[in-house]
């Protein structure tokens, strides 16, 4: 009897625990993905309207339409939002922040996978850097972006690279490419040398041998690695706010905007725009969750 209730105590427990953390996790993706849909008399309504009855698109067309809305249409839509002023609200700049958070991300994110699968091979395999320095290396990123905000702001006016492209791909490729580094090199040390050294035995240049043998059995956590990056990018918002002012704002920027004394009021379209910046990645992790599984659950080679 006695261990018939252990056996069974834990699963109930696992559950009750899993029930909490989906409950948790789960609760503000609900808030933000309803209240999307909802007018703006319903975003502060008492008592709480959790799912509105009355279900519009037009946060979704205020954020994400063509062209600026004029103040009438601007005053219609907002009529029953408090203390919100309509004159600045517009649209257009959530299609530009997203161009330039996808045009940031994929280049940033290719280059530090690029390079650090590169270097990640010659710490594996030829102990180019130490553990010390692989250690000094990962520390980089365990600087707060804060502390070095004002010096780094200084040597982007000094180089003309604030409010740039360039800049944020720059930045964005020296924060992440320790994490590249690391999580390539682990994926790269589980392929056995035995592989390669055959490889070679049959004729194969060490070029040829990491095109077509090792780089399809670490291919799943090269894209793991990559889906990680990509996420760390796009939605990294202190360096984009700080190295960013007007021409290249980016999604978690614009997000912020919402924010303000004024548009803060305004959780509609703000939840819209939230959804919006959440779905890409989603679409992205859906297609290759078979890559994401076999990447962080590498193991496919024993030695």
């Amino acid at each position: 009897m006695i261990k018939y209730i252990k056996k069974s105590r834990y699963p109930i427990f696992r559950y009750f625990m899993l029930g909490i953390w989906t409950l948790i996790a789960g609760f503000p993706i609900f808030w933000i993905v309803a209240t999307s849909f909802k007018p703006a008399h319903q975003w502060t309504s008492w008592p709480v309207v959790y799912v509105s009855q009355e279900p519009t698109l037009e946060n979704y067309r205020e954020v994400w339409g063509i062209g600026e809305k004029t103040v009438k249409e601007a005053t219609q839509i907002y009529d029953k939002a408090k203390d919100a002023r309509p004159e600045s609200v517009s649209m257009n700049k959530a299609w530009k922040a997203f161009g330039n958070s996808l045009l940031i991300a994929i280049i940033s994110t290719s280059l530090t996978v690029a390079f650090g699968t590169i270097i990640a091979y010659g710490v594996s395999r030829f102990q180019i850097l130490s553990e010390i320095r692989m250690f000094q290396l990962l520390m980089l990123r365990m600087i707060p972006p804060i502390v070095v905000a004002a010096p780094l702001t200084l040597y982007y006016t000094t180089l003309n690279l604030m409010d740039s492209v360039t800049g944020l791909v720059l930045i964005y490729f020296i924060t992440t490419l320790p994490y590249a580094v690391w999580m390539t090199k682990s994926f790269i040390d589980e392929v056995p040398r035995e592989i390669e050294q055959a490889a070679e035995l049959l004729g194969a240049t060490r070029w040829r041998t990491i095109v077509e043998v090792v780089f399809p059995l670490v291919r799943s956590g090269v894209v793991a690695t990559f889906m990680f990056i990509l996420i760390l990018t796009w939605s990294e918002y202190l360096m984009s706010f700080i190295l960013s002012k007007v021409d290249v704002v980016t999604l978690p920027v614009q997000l912020s905007k919402y924010e303000g004394s004024t548009e803060g009021r305004m959780y509609g379209t703000q939840s819209a725009l939230a959804v919006g910046i959440t779905f890409p990645l989603m679409l992205i992790g859906i297609f290759i969750r078979k890559h994401l599984v076999r990447g962080f659950t590498f193991g496919m080679v024993k030695r």
